[in-house]
């Protein structure tokens, strides 16, 4: 069997590919720790100046070209069938994975996310850190999680609490997918640059290695100026930015909705759409972690997503787990029919959003304890 990810060092760039092409590169329990493993043995390793993540390319198929997609998120099968047979994994999952995101983020060399296609839910996690993050002309970005009764975690509570106005809000309860200038816009990319300028750059890296971390990323800099997009598309977010802080900086769920129900506006009439697919609860949930997590450090951020994880799960088990229904709608099933409960967004209770955030441990026994943000 292949390596769930492969790894190669060029030219002073440790390259990690993350290696599950034919799920989108979905993030496993063993990718979150096989990453964790390399990225902290090339934190000291004196022939790695900078590290980049990649995702592999989907093999073609019946004569189509060959895909790339950076990651798609985690495997939420794997989360729901876990969930079903009370198997300790799940929480393991989740740990790790926030564990490893925050290594990303405080990490004492720079890093760069590669992010073509489809950059969802985990695949966020891992960029969002990133000292360079190149947005490619197929990007397909999104944090979707309240379609699976989720929230957008692996830090959403602090990237997305960061964009400009209310747009945060409007992110991770809508899930809207971004293309290479939305990206670019609020600030999830740094750079743009075509997906043919990858084995170019590793190729001139290979030829002439560079000599410390600051010559490498300034000459990557400079490759990615010379092989960016010619043309940009129109975005497709600032250009509502208006009517989201309008509508999405109300005091509730219920407010923003019925905000929404008085825009008589073609967008308005979209997004009232997308919402009405989603969990009510978990758009509920999520309006109050980006709101909490405005203020809140990095580390403090995944620690209150573990616990909102955690009761994501618990709060009601098995198959009465919101999470479990909505994977069970969108990719065991794929009924398209979720159950929610509550079903609708006037039934959502603040209470219920509450019970959420309710601490699981106690600080010194939390599973994330030991994270800690650069001063």
């Amino acid at each position: 069997m292949e390596r769930v990810i492969q790894t190669e060092i060029v030219g002073g760039l440790g390259v990690i590919t993350l290696n599950r092409p034919r799920a989108l590169n979905a993030l496993s329990l063993e990718m979150v720790r096989e990453l964790t493993v390399v990225l902290r043995g090339w934190s000291t390793h004196p022939a790695v100046h900078a590290v980049l993540l990649r995702g592999a390319p989907r093999p073609a198929e019946g004569g189509k070209h060959p895909v790339t997609h950076f990651c798609a998120g985690g495997d939420i099968r794997f989360m729901h069938d876990a969930a079903l047979a009370g198997d300790a994994a799940v929480e393991d999952f989740f740990t790790e994975e926030y564990s490893l995101d925050h290594l990303i983020h405080s990490y004492p060399k720079p890093t760069i996310a590669w992010m073509e296609g489809v950059t969802m839910g985990g695949g966020m996690g891992l960029a969002q850190g990133g000292d360079l993050r190149v947005a490619t002309e197929s990007l397909r970005m999104a944090m979707p999680e309240t379609r699976i009764g989720l929230f957008p975690d692996v830090g959403g509570g602090y990237f997305l609490s960061r964009c400009v106005g209310s747009v945060g809000e409007y992110l991770g309860m809508v899930g809207p997918h971004l293309h290479v200038t939305d990206a670019l816009t609020l600030g999830f990319a740094d750079v743009h640059a075509r997906s043919d300028a990858w084995p170019s750059m590793l190729a001139e890296l290979g030829a002439r290695p560079a000599h410390g971390s600051d010559e490498l990323m300034g000459r990557c800099r400079a490759h990615l100026d010379l092989h960016g997009l010619t043309q940009l598309p129109e975005a497709t977010v600032t250009v509502h930015l208006e009517a989201i802080n309008r509508h999405f900086s109300q005091h509730t769920l219920q407010d923003i909705w019925a905000s929404l129900l008085a825009d008589d506006s073609e967008w308005a009439a979209q997004v009232r759409q997308q919402m009405a697919g989603h969990s009510p609860l978990m758009m509920g949930v999520t309006l109050e972690q980006i709101r909490r997590g405005r203020s809140m450090p990095l580390a403090d951020v995944f620690r209150m997503e573990r616990t909102m994880v955690r009761h994501c799960f618990q709060l009601r088990p098995g198959a009465a787990s919101e999470t479990v229904e909505g994977v069970r709608a969108l990719v065991v099933d794929k009924d398209h029919q979720p159950r929610w409960n509550p079903s609708t967004v006037e039934a959502v209770t603040p209470a219920m959003i509450e019970a959420f955030f309710e601490a699981v441990w106690p600080p010194h026994a939390h599973p994330l304890r030991d994270l800690h943000d650069p001063l």
